[in-house]
């Protein structure tokens, strides 16, 4: 927010005697909106792929709460005879990360100022 206190339509607004309040909801806030929802979902993508890994290590959430990583565990046990144990809690889990990365990339195209014109 501090670069973005610099530029061109913040100084502009400035200058024709833009309150601040007017200044940090329409013209800053819209422009960092759509950075910080792409970073919110990468970091919720991330937290999903680190709680599994963790529950898969046994380190996580406690073994007798269901989670996708302590059935990943479960399925390796049984991986030579009934390998669709570890299949779908791996595909659930690459299709959840993969959503929410796209619904971040979707709602940036959605929200960034700079991309309503296209």
């Amino acid at each position: 927010a501090l670069s973005i206190k610099e530029l061109d339509y913040t100084l502009a607004a400035r200058s024709i005697g833009a309150s601040s309040f007017r200044i940090v909801f329409r013209h800053m806030l819209p422009n960092v909106a759509a950075t910080y929802i792409v970073l919110v979902t990468l970091t919720l993508g991330f937290a999903i792929v680190v709680e599994a890994a963790l529950s898969f290590l046994g380190v996580g959430i406690p073994p007798d709460v269901a989670t996708w990583g302590s059935m990943l565990e479960l399925g390796r046990e049984h991986i030579d005879k009934q390998g669709w144990m570890v299949v779908f809690p791996g595909l659930v889990i690459a299709l959840i990360v993969f959503s929410v990365n796209f619904l971040g990339d979707g709602l940036r195209d959605v929200m960034d100022p700079k991309l309503r014109g296209r």
